[in-house]
């Protein structure tokens, strides 16, 4: 029985994919087989050597140590587009919000009273013209970054009426066939900054995107373009994204990530993290994690991890072995070198490896496991782990 540990307030009705007879899951368990979590930080957790996998309730994975985990060979997988629906509804309230000064109308109508020299209903028509903004129909938004949250937020504002321009160098087919052919796929992203009257930001952070929206960037966008970022907050250089608020450059910034330099700024309207925070979202992300977890552990395959590449085959044998190694030459030949000395035939097989220091993997559909065959196979340098399945 696989022994599941899970962090964070997660209940156990989401966990009922996990079958009962193959899994024992709670919140107290000692040396698991997983770990399910959302945002506990385990950058300095000492994992148990039982430990085959953490699947991350959530896209993003900054809480864990994917490099080590690598190293351990321990998959580390997350739930893209799982929460998708939440990220664009809420893309599109920051639309409507950085648009509309609808926060301060709000906030003046809380902070009146008769007693102003008014009745409430006079004041009110007398001070609306305080809290005007533009529709956003017309409008042009800037797409940076079209995976699964990024096209569900250009389709949404196309079909509101703005004309919408998507960038994304790593563009998928798949993401290609999900966006409307009245998106219009930017070559660079120069084209979204001098083109658009919104952007909003849906890219990983990597170092390549570390304040990628800066003081060199926002000169090159329109004046009075409003930001939207609720993909990381590292993506923005506050500093320079105050200082063009201040200047009126940039009209609003908003941000699901505020700071001591953002929180209560002029121009920021800041959400207390906000984006997938939908019952429905949660539960999304816990399916999920549970299905990549049930493929990896009964059947090798590998969905979804962020530190190893993806490896999907379909069973035909009477067992399987699953390997974790590294990515050097003769590997292969040394895996199945030993399979054969056993006299065991191999099936059906599969290789997954990318460049960089993420680790290969290979799957191999076989006759039998005789005894030692396992152990046999963890000797070969450079192999970090190795598992049998029936």
């Amino acid at each position: 029985m696989y022994k599941v540990k899970i962090l964070n307030n997660i209940p156990l009705s989401t966990l009922d994919k996990l079958d009962s007879g193959k899994y024992a899951v709670a919140d107290d368990i000692e040396d698991p087989d997983v770990i399910i979590v959302r945002s506990a930080k385990l950058t300095d957790t000492s994992f148990n050597p039982e430990l085959l996998c953490i699947a991350r309730a959530g896209a993003g994975v900054n809480n864990i140590p994917i490099d080590r985990c690598a190293d351990e060979g321990i998959i580390v997988f997350n739930t893209p587009g799982a929460n998708a629906e939440a990220v664009k509804e809420l893309a599109l309230c920051a639309l409507l919000l950085s648009s509309r000064d609808i926060l301060g109308g709000i906030s003046w109508v809380n902070s009146i009273s008769s007693e102003d020299g008014y009745t409430i209903t006079s004041l009110i028509e007398k001070e609306k013209s305080n809290f005007t903004g533009p529709e956003i129909s017309g409008k042009t938004l800037g797409v940076i970054g079209l995976g699964a949250i990024g096209a569900k937020i250009a389709g949404a504002a196309n079909a509101l009426g703005m004309k919408v321009y998507g960038y994304d160098p790593y563009l998928s087919v798949e993401a290609a066939w999900r966006l409307s052919s009245d998106i219009i796929q930017a070559n660079d992203l120069d084209t979204i900054y001098k083109s658009s009257d919104y952007i909003t930001i849906h890219v990983p952070y990597l170092d390549s995107t570390h304040h990628f929206i800066n003081r060199e960037s926002i000169a090159k966008m329109k004046p009075g373009v409003r930001i939207i970022n609720l993909a990381r907050a590292e993506l923005v250089n506050d500093d320079d994204i105050i200082e063009a608020l201040g200047s009126g450059y940039v009209s609003h910034y908003v941000t699901d990530f505020p700071n001591g330099k953002t929180a209560g700024k002029p121009g920021v309207i800041a959400t207390p993290h906000l984006g997938a925070s939908t019952p429905e979202s949660e539960d999304n992300c816990v399916n999920m994690a549970c299905t990549e977890i049930i493929e990896y552990l009964e059947n090798g395959n590998i969905i979804n991890s962020v530190n190893m590449a993806g490896a999907y085959l379909p069973r035909t044998g009477d067992s399987r072995v699953c390997v974790i190694h590294d990515n050097v030459p003769d590997m292969i030949s040394k895996i199945t070198g030993a399979i054969s000395s056993f006299g065991v035939n191999i099936e059906n097989m599969i290789n997954a490896s990318t460049k960089g220091r993420i680790p290969s993997y290979t799957m191999l559909d076989v006759s039998s496991v005789p005894d030692g065959l396992e152990e046999a196979i963890r000797r070969i340098k450079c192999v970090t782990r190795v598992r049998t399945l029936d």
